[in-house]
């Protein structure tokens, strides 16, 4: 019997979700069928219902969602946990719902195994304090950095962020005009990109040995990596690949088999171009 998975969202139309899990099953072998669910916004719960009461197996979900998929998982992951949001639903033997959230680990994934990045022993800068900063900032610790600085509009915002993490490293918080010094890595986690907007963050941060990361991407690169790229940076990644790795985890969640990414990242990016 072919299993049942899916991404809930509103809207949904624009996912890739759909054609990066096919193409995983097929690498694998796996028999299942992946969609997309358009849900109203506020039909999350009744949705979800739904969909493991006709043998669905797991979710993903994407915004605006998040919060909704926290509250209605029976159980956690000790990151998803800390990210306090969720993406991932997996429907467990006992007909509990586990909750995870693989952004961090598809991110860091993508940073240190695609495209060859330390990130341990450097000074990191992540802009922004909402949910996608929180949801990647454990995995990021975890790889042992000298320091993170979170920067952000609402100073008391990236503060408190940063001291639900002290725990797990070096890490604190300022406003975007408050950095100060270099960084050898400079993450995006604000949405300032879909608007054609920067955050406000002085370039003296940037050198050329500094690596930029936007998780958003498009057809085009980003506003962010294109103001790094300007100012010397060394290399500018898009969060397409952060796409594709958060979405193999969610894989190896649910079917215990981690999927080579390289050709499915390569197919997305040709589309990208076509």
């Amino acid at each position: 019997m072919t299993d049942l998975y899916a991404v809930m969202g509103n809207p949904i139309g624009h996912s890739k979700s759909p054609q990066i899990h096919t193409a995983f099953a097929k690498i694998t072998d796996q028999d299942l069928l992946y969609s997309a669910i358009l849900v109203p916004l506020d039909g999350f719960d009744a949705a979800v219902d739904d969909f493991f009461r006709r043998g669905g197996k797991g979710l993903n979900i994407t915004v605006p969602f998040k919060e909704n998929a926290w509250r209605y998982a029976d159980a956690f992951s000790a990151r998803a946990k800390r990210a306090q949001a969720v993406n991932t639903l997996i429907q467990q033997d006992d007909g509990t719902v586990l909750a995870d959230n693989t952004d961090g680990v598809g991110m860091v994934r993508d940073i240190t195994v695609n495209q060859n990045v330390a990130i341990e022993s450097k000074r990191v800068l992540i802009l922004g304090a909402g949910g996608a900063v929180r949801g990647v900032l454990q995995p990021v610790l975890e790889q042992s950095p000298a320091e993170v600085v979170i920067a952000n509009r609402t100073v008391s915002k990236a503060e408190a962020l940063a001291a639900d993490f002290t725990d797990l490293g070096c890490v604190s918080g300022c406003g975007f005009a408050d950095v100060k010094g270099e960084f050898d890595l400079i993450i995006n986690g604000t949405s300032a990109s879909l608007a054609g907007e920067l955050p406000p963050i002085p370039a003296a941060c940037m050198t050329d040995k500094t690596v930029s990361y936007d998780m958003m991407y498009g057809a085009e690169t980003t506003v962010f990596n294109q103001w790094a790229l300007d100012n010397g940076a060394a290399k500018a990644i898009d969060g397409l690949g952060m796409l594709v790795e958060q979405a193999a985890e969610a894989f190896r969640l649910w079917r215990d088999v981690l999927p080579q990414t390289q050709a499915v990242m390569n197919a997305l990016r040709e589309d990208r171009r076509a």
